[in-house]
């Protein structure tokens, strides 16, 4: 029998980092993001953020693409916060989107750092706590791919 894990640490963020993102109603949003992944054969283990992004843990099911996923997460979500009232003031995902790859003893950590989101950010803006994720991970950061 054949094994694969794959889990990533997913993060999205609003068009120009806008505070859209309705908090007194967000679980609806992360319910109806849970059903998608669902529908991928994937499971999110982990899902919150502020009102301007989102953090997702999520368990990649090996026969789906990450960018196929992930694209259909901002598709779907948006059209249906465009058409839920409670979002009313949502304009849409930034263009881009940011996912890293974890392993299964990163899991437990993760899970942690999604949980806090909203204590960690009264501390720490959302461009420093991503340029730290990037770099963190290997890549170079610059500020003009959060549009």
């Amino acid at each position: 029998m054949s094994y694969v894990s794959a889990f990533y640490h997913v993060v999205i963020n609003t068009h120009y980092r806008g505070p859209n993102l309705n908090l007194n109603c967000i679980d609806e949003l992360y319910k109806y993001i849970v059903g998608i992944a669902s529908n991928y054969n994937s499971r999110i283990i982990r899902i919150n953020g502020t009102n301007n992004h989102i953090h997702i843990l999520l368990d990649l099911h090996p026969s789906i693409a990450l960018s196929s996923l992930v694209r259909e997460i901002k598709r779907s979500s948006s059209m249906w916060m465009k058409g839920n009232s409670n979002f009313a003031k949502f304009g849409g995902w930034g263009r881009e989107y940011f996912a890293f790859s974890c392993s299964s003893r990163e899991i437990e950590a993760v899970k942690h750092y999604i949980e806090n989101q909203r204590s960690h950010h009264g501390f720490v803006s959302f461009e420093d706590e991503l340029c730290r994720i990037v770099e963190r991970n290997g890549g170079n950061w610059s500020d003009y791919l959060l549009t």
